[in-house]
């Protein structure tokens, strides 16, 4: 992984010591390509590569078997070969898209992250998850595969819009919930200015927590669970409004708040926590209450969740604020713990 303002245009450079591959295949999506894409194709094809860019719609609705058909066309005249290298350059979406492709085309191609939302920077470029969802749930199919390199430029920052820059800033508080106490104190206090100025450091943050999760559990069936605090819920609100009212951030922050109100409320979390995750929350824009009218039918949606165990599920609550903690409950608890 490597964290560096303007290493974009180092790239080419990058890339050219970590592999001998004549062809490139940018993976992004079309408000990307528009940005940042000229910049990105001069980098690479000065040092040498020549490039092709496959240009998907912005935004989880692109995240199916569609768009990955549609990918896989696109590799498939794009010439390249396994001696080769794809680049997934973009957000979450594309992360996750691009990563399943690289997995599967050719049984398997080396590829790099390039990731350019705070969500992606944080979270979803590395620890190897990548999928796309299905009607039923989301990421319901896809594997294990890691990026080759991940390259990390923070200014890419400067292009999010405010709601976008939360969404990503929801995956930074859960770090801070289930293992960085001093993190989530850190965010509490920061005004915007001290955030952006510290933003390199909380990014590193984030990374080495997940990094030392996925090292002990690679494949999701222990530890790294714990970083799916709030997604369960989070997961179900998405589906329920088909992946267009809340963003994945937005939802997930529904879920961690909702979850540990109730588990607070059961005396399974120290008092206060929620009232603390509530102001964090709100502090940087994002929901917290469970969408009115309509809570007893997403919290149906959870029986498709992949954590699922025959009649248990897996969730993750708080002993307290950077001390979280994977509790099994029957199907039949969901309600009270999420509703």
């Amino acid at each position: 992984m490597y964290i560096k303002r303007g290493i974009i245009k180092e790239l080419g450079k990058s890339l050219r010591r970590l592999s001998s591959a004549k062809r490139v295949a940018i993976i992004t999506d079309k408000n990307l390509s528009r940005i940042y894409g000229a910049q990105v194709l001069n980098v690479l094809n000065s040092a040498g590569f020549e490039t092709d860019v496959i240009a998907i719609e912005p935004g989880e609705k692109s995240k199916t078997l569609a768009t990955l058909a549609d990918v896989f066309e696109g590799l498939v005249k794009s010439r390249i070969t396994r001696r080769d290298i794809i680049i997934a350059l973009g957000g979450g979406v594309v992360g996750d898209l691009g990563g399943f492709a690289a997995s599967s085309f050719l049984r398997g191609m080396p590829y790099v992250q390039v990731p350019t939302s705070l969500i992606a920077q944080v979270d979803s470029s590395i620890g190897g998850k990548v999928a796309v969802d299905l009607p039923q749930g989301k990421n319901l199919v896809g594997s294990f595969y890691h990026p080759e390199a991940v390259f990390i430029d923070p200014d890419f920052l400067d292009t999010l819009d405010a709601r976008e820059f939360s969404n990503g800033m929801a995956e930074v508080i859960k770090y801070g919930c289930i293992k960085d106490r001093q993190l989530f104190e850190e965010l509490t206090g920061f005004d915007k200015n001290e955030l952006l100025n510290n933003i390199e450091t909380i990014i590193f943050k984030c990374l080495s927590i997940k990094k030392k999760f996925v090292e002990e559990d690679e494949t999701d069936q222990g530890a790294r669970m714990m970083l799916n605090f709030g997604h369960t819920l989070g997961h179900a609100i998405e589906k329920y409004y088909h992946y267009a009212k809340y963003s994945h951030g937005e939802a997930v922050a529904v879920g961690m708040y909702r979850v540990t109100k109730n588990s607070e409320d059961m005396g399974l979390t120290e008092p206060g926590t929620s009232q603390r995750l509530k102001e964090v929350l709100s502090k940087y824009g994002l929901p917290y209450e469970m969408p009115a009218g309509n809570a007893a039918e997403i919290v149906e949606v959870i029986a498709m969740d992949k954590k699922n165990k025959g009649d248990s599920i897996d969730i993750v609550l708080l002993n307290s604020i950077g001390d979280g903690f994977i509790k099994n409950i029957n199907k039949d608890e969901i309600p009270r713990f999420f509703l």
